[in-house]
């Protein structure tokens, strides 16, 4: 069995990520505690940097932070992903105000390589101070059990606020899963954390041609025909992703109404931004909004398609979503998109209203494409919610026995003289209707004859 020396080691470390364990170191190795190395994952060529835990907790000083720096210089300049593992005290006190300035340069490195080349971290240990933003401040966050990721922990948590916690209520798994949205991946193991960067670096590196020739599948009973029943999304969305091709849920468990994968469909890798009806309806809140912004933007960057899956009724309303910044953090999505430059292509399966129809990759916001299944519904808001809305007064004179009825009656009206799907099909808003079974084969069609450009922007941590 490995010595615990031997499992904390950078070079070990780098060694288990790499393809057979083979790596050339950039620089010779010292005492700084950071090495870098280059190497292949999946038989892409990678930089890799992992900080040195048995010197000084990986506490980083002016010579450490320019391994980093000069790792950037080379992923940069061969424009391949770049991997952080990361376990590190911060910045080394030793050299004081020093090391904040060379750390500074690294987040410089860090900002200039956004949305340039895939960042993706490896979070194993703790990972305080300066040495926390630098994973926050890449792409993707992948966290292990024995990872922990805060400003400042415990022991000045409890000097300034009296509060008592350890490090792993603070900023371990639980802290990042479902409060904070740092980490993107919590893994429930460290050997399954290491697999995820692989696969992450494969999704990002890796992107083959679209086949536009993709095998149908049947996705109707995935979606119950009542617009009322609550489902859950992640059934379809991994029917219609490649049965084989490697997929990884990102932020799983943080604003789950809204569901962010990416994977492979037709060989290609593609982002999946789908509703979730299981978790509030799927109705969009503003952590939802801010979640699906940044997957847009992410994908954007690095010249991904985006599959859109949508079945949502608007907007979560109340004072608690007014306050958090519902608006602010809402028009983020409706940004990115209108942003966003790589082939998207929408899918609604049940309903889309209001708002939340613009904002799920509408045609207004530049859709490649935009599908409807024949039950779908598209309106400003549902037909019972509208009718009680126009003919309030009318349905208030009723007696309550004749009150449901009526509605059910104006309801129909209504969605006759709205136009519904046939109506948003008539003015543009939605390209065609498709049978369900035959939706993976229309998206692969539309992916494969469009364009593929990427955006030209950073991919800022929103």
């Amino acid at each position: 069995m490995a010595t615990p020396e031997k499992v904390l080691d950078p070079e070990a470390r780098i060694a288990k990520l790499l393809d057979d364990g083979n790596f050339e170191l950039l620089l010779p190795r010292t005492d700084c505690g950071m090495v870098a190395a280059t190497g292949l994952i999946k038989g892409n060529k990678v930089v890799v940097f992992a900080s040195d835990p048995t010197i000084k907790g990986g506490a980083l000083g002016i010579e450490g932070s320019q391994v980093i720096v000069q790792a950037y210089r080379a992923a940069m300049g061969a424009q391949v992903p770049i991997i952080g593992i990361w376990h590190s005290g911060g910045a080394r006190l030793s050299d004081g105000v020093a090391s904040l300035n060379a750390f500074g340069e690294v987040f410089q490195a860090m900002v200039t390589a956004s949305g340039r080349i895939p960042q993706l971290s490896l979070v194993l240990g703790p990972t305080a101070g300066g040495g926390a933003y630098g994973p926050a401040l890449t792409d993707i966050v992948v966290l292990a059990p024995e990872g922990r990721i805060f400003v400042t922990g415990p022991d000045v948590v409890k000097s300034v606020t009296g509060d008592i916690v350890d490090m792993a209520l603070l900023g371990g798994p639980e802290a990042h899963s479902k409060n904070s949205g740092v980490a993107h991946v919590i893994a429930p193991s460290e050997d399954i954390a290491y697999s995820e960067i692989q696969d992450l670096v494969s999704l990002f590196a890796n992107q083959s041609l679209m086949s536009p020739h993709v095998e149908d599948v049947k996705l109707a009973h995935l979606v119950p025909d009542s617009a009322k029943r609550i489902y859950e999304v992640h059934p379809l969305v991994d029917a219609i992703l490649d049965k084989d091709g490697e997929k990884l849920e990102l932020l799983d468990m943080w604003a789950e109404n809204m569901t962010t994968v990416i994977g492979r469909l037709g060989g290609r890798t593609v982002g999946v931004i789908a509703n979730n009806p299981q978790v509030i309806g799927g109705v969009l809140d503003s952590a939802a909004g801010e979640k699906a912004a940044r997957f847009v933007r992410t994908c954007d960057a690095f010249g991904i398609p985006l599959v859109v899956i949508a079945d949502v009724t608007g907007f979560l309303p109340g004072i608690g979503q007014e306050w958090e910044g519902a608006v602010r953090r809402g028009a983020k999505l409706l940004h990115a998109f209108a942003e966003a430059v790589v082939p998207r292509v929408t899918v609604i399966t049940r309903k889309a209203y209001g708002g939340a129809f613009v904002a799920m990759n509408s045609k207004s916001l530049g859709a490649t494409r935009v599908f409807a299944w024949p039950q779908a519904e598209v309106s400003v808001m549902g037909a019972v919610a509208a009718v009680r809305v126009l003919h309030r007064r009318l349905l208030a004179d009723l007696p309550a026995e004749q009150r449901e009825g009526m509605e059910l009656e104006l309801a129909a009206e209504h969605e006759k003289a709205s136009g519904g799907v046939a109506r948003a099909i008539e003015i543009g808003a939605v390209d065609e209707m498709i049978e369900p079974d035959k939706t993976r084969s229309a998206i692969a069609k539309v992916l494969a004859a469009t364009e593929y450009r990427r955006g030209s922007h950073g991919n800022i941590p929103l």
